[in-house]
C-alpha cells in the first residue's frame, strides 16, 4: 500500500498522509476527496447499501458536465461502470464502455 509506516516494527496505514494527498491531486478534473463524495453522495440518492456489487452510473458523466441528481442516476453493474478509457488525467475518453463496444 502506498500510505503505510513502520511503527515499532509493524505495518501502519498513515490516513493524514492519504488525507493529504486527496485533498491536492485530481481525478478527472476534480479533486480525489470530491470526487469521493460526489461517489458517496450518488450511492445515497439510488439507496445502494454497503455491500451492493452495484455501482451509481451517471447517464452524463461528472467529468462531462453531469450532475449528482436521481434524474442523472441509475445503478449499474460495477464491471460496466468501470471499464471507461481513460486519458492520462483520469478523466473519459468516451462515454460508451469497452464492454458495450464489445457488443456491437
Amino acid at each position: 500500500m502506498p500510505f503505510m509506516k513502520k511503527v515499532n516494527g509493524k505495518s501502519v496505514r498513515d490516513y493524514a498522509r492519504e488525507d493529504a494527498w486527496d485533498k491536492t491531486h485530481k481525478s478527472g478534473g476534480v479533486l480525489r476527496s470530491k470526487a469521493r463524495a460526489q461517489r458517496n453522495k450518488a450511492r445515497k440518492e439510488l439507496g445502494l447499501k454497503v455491500g451492493d456489487p452495484r455501482d451509481a452510473g451517471h447517464k452524463k458523466a461528472i467529468s462531462k458536465g453531469g450532475k449528482t441528481t436521481l434524474r442523472n442516476l441509475f445503478a449499474q453493474d460495477a464491471g460496466e461502470n468501470r471499464s471507461f478509457s481513460r486519458n492520462k488525467d483520469g478523466s473519459m475518453k468516451s462515454e460508451t464502455s469497452k464492454r458495450e463496444k464489445k457488443k456491437k
